[in-house]
């Protein structure tokens, strides 16, 4: 099935936490010819700098995905509908291509830290996090998983089976996996900033299903947001802090060993 940039990108990190965001889709194509314009998004018309001079939004969208894709690291920011529960799941993770990551995730009022840096993964759920996952479970068996981990960090091999989905999801390489080889029907839109950054806007729609990105004009043509704006299915991804150090250290402290416990 043919795949929109947009769609891709969103899809890829949507399914690496366990939701669906996004679908695949095909878009309609933007009339604009092509031509040349510089490697950071810069170009000229009529004497007048325009960004991506030139350029199709399709060819804007490969631009971005190639430039997103070569980041050393990133930062994922966003807030993505969870279809098992009904509610939304809140992300702020960095990741790198050393299968490094630290951030949080944020499902109602629960919350999830995670780090993982070299073959350990480092975790930590507070209260309402551990209570949500639960459902179903005793309450005896419930309370007493909540006394033993509710607020204290614990460990696990990322070689471990149980956790070679959040393994994967650690690895940028992994986590865009789904945008590779695809092709973009991307309509240009207007120009705009997204927090400080001037970008322009590209729109894809699929049917019903809406999507909206947003490409750095200046510097690298990096991805800086996109948004599914379909009814009844929004999210918003940001992406920011490309090639910059992930803070995944291991942490202060009493950490409980998942593995030794069994």
């Amino acid at each position: 099935m043919r795949r929109t940039t947009l769609a891709a990108l969103c899809l890829a990190a949507s399914a690496a936490v366990g939701l669906t965001a996004c679908l695949p889709g095909q878009g309609d194509a933007d009339s604009k010819s092509s031509s040349s314009a510089g490697a950071d998004g810069s170009g000229t018309a009529g004497g007048t700098k325009e960004p991506f001079a030139g350029l199709t939004g399709s060819e804007i969208a490969d631009r971005a995905l190639e430039a997103t894709t070569a980041a050393s690291s990133l930062r994922v920011t966003g807030d993505i509908p969870d279809d098992q529960t009904g509610g939304t799941i809140h992300l702020d993770m960095a990741l790198n291509k050393r299968s490094e990551c630290a951030g949080s995730m944020r499902l109602g009022e629960g919350k999830a830290d995670l780090i993982k840096t070299g073959d350990t993964i480092y975790m930590r759920y507070d209260e309402a996090f551990l209570r949500a996952q639960s459902g179903g479970e005793a309450e005896a068996e419930v309370d007493a998983v909540v006394d033993m981990l509710a607020g204290k960090w614990t460990k696990t091999s990322a070689k471990g089976e149980d956790a070679m989905d959040i393994a994967g999801f650690c690895d940028l390489d992994t986590m865009l996996g789904g945008a590779e080889d695809v092709n973009s029907d991307a309509a240009r839109g207007k120009t705009t900033t997204i927090d400080g950054t001037p970008a322009i806007t590209l729109r894809e729609k699929d049917g019903k299903d809406r999507y909206t990105v947003y490409v750095a004009t200046e510097g690298k043509p990096y991805l800086l947001r996109i948004d599914s704006t379909s009814v009844g299915d929004r999210s918003t991804l940001a992406f920011s802090d490309y090639d910059k150090p992930v803070p995944a250290q291991k942490p202060s402290g009493e950490i409980l060993d998942l593995d030794e416990l069994g």
